[in-house]
């Protein structure tokens, strides 16, 4: 017959491993739910990138449908520029908003060369840099060495501009790393260049994009809006100040200007000397359209921004990124 103590511990040991079973259990069901959650939030997901896919058809369509209604020009005719349209979506809701996505300060403009490893400063597009930012409040001191840093940045040389940064100050930082010394892919990557703050960033993120390419921003003077003014005024640096380029813009006839010529041939622009380099740099087409797509189906949210390549017959997608694009 056992004894009263062994009892206890016989009941001891029973409730030990009802409870390490208890934990077993809820942890077993804990993943469970976690997984069943992941798996939805996947499928989700997928489904989300499905309709993103669609939403870039079309887009694709609609913008070759734009070019070629005009070979010679491309306006702000039918509000599509900055529109935002909803996509009807079973369980969820869609937006889609195609802009200009030439309106802005390529940021690889601050080199030139057609190899992407072959690239050397450019003191037009370091120039034009310096004058957007003083543009828009920033200051001299601090533009001069942020676009000298970018084109350092670019450049295909480990050779510091003035007031430019190279390797060797990268290298000197508590998180060293090396200058890219190719062309931006993203904005983004404007964060890593010495002189650049959160603060700095954000103030340029509305004006800056990274073209695939180092030309002169190609800025249509057909879609440029009164707002960007500055992307007009720092073409022409110390000659053309924001608040007469945005009276321009505004006074834009309303089915833009059919030539260059009548264009630099207004009065408010004889007066100024701008080059034949800059001259071409004003376009009355668009060739680049930024594409901003955002899904939300159930709980799973998806934003896309997208560069399409107009000029292309359809017209194409070049780039995407998914998720926040600042």
């Amino acid at each position: 017959m056992p004894r009263r103590g062994e009892e206890g511990a016989a009941l001891l040991s029973v409730l030990l491993l009802v409870a390490v079973m208890a934990v077993l259990a809820a942890a077993a069901l804990e993943k469970l739910r976690l997984s069943t959650h992941l798996a939805a939030n996947g499928a989700a997901m997928d489904q989300a990138r499905a309709f993103s896919h669609a939403a870039e058809t079309l887009a694709l369509m609609r913008i070759t449908d734009l070019v070629e209604r005009d070979a010679a020009k491309t306006t702000l005719a039918g509000g599509w520029n900055g529109q935002r349209t909803n996509l009807p979506i079973p369980g969820g809701i869609a937006e889609a908003r195609v802009r200009d996505g030439g309106n802005c300060f390529n940021l690889n403009s601050v080199s030139r060369g057609q190899s992407a490893t072959e690239l050397a400063a450019s003191p037009t597009g370091i120039g034009q840099f310096v004058a957007l930012m003083e543009a828009i409040e920033i200051r001299p001191d601090v533009a001069r060495r942020v676009a000298a840093s970018l084109a350092d940045w670019v450049d295909s040389d480990d050779v510091p501009g003035s007031d430019g940064a190279e390797d060797a100050y990268y290298q000197g930082l508590a998180s060293p790393y090396l200058a890219a010394n190719t062309r931006l892919y993203d904005v983004s990557e404007l964060r890593a260049v010495a002189g650049v703050t959160p603060e700095l960033y954000a103030r340029l993120r509305p004006w800056v994009c990274a073209l695939p390419n180092s030309e002169l921003s190609p800025i249509n003077v057909n879609t440029l809006l009164p707002e960007q003014a500055p992307l007009f005024a720092m073409l022409i640096p110390g000659q053309l100040n924001v608040q007469t380029a945005r009276k321009m813009l505004a006074e834009r006839p309303a089915d833009g200007y059919g030539s260059l010529v009548d264009f630099w041939r207004r009065p408010a622009l004889q007066a100024l000397t701008p080059g034949q380099e800059v001259q071409s740099q004003t376009k009355l087409t668009t060739r680049w359209f930024a594409l901003d797509i955002t899904i939300e189906l159930g709980s799973a949210e998806l934003q896309e921004t997208a560069l399409i390549d107009g000029a292309l017959k359809p017209a194409r997608l070049v780039s995407r990124q998914w998720g926040d694009p600042s």
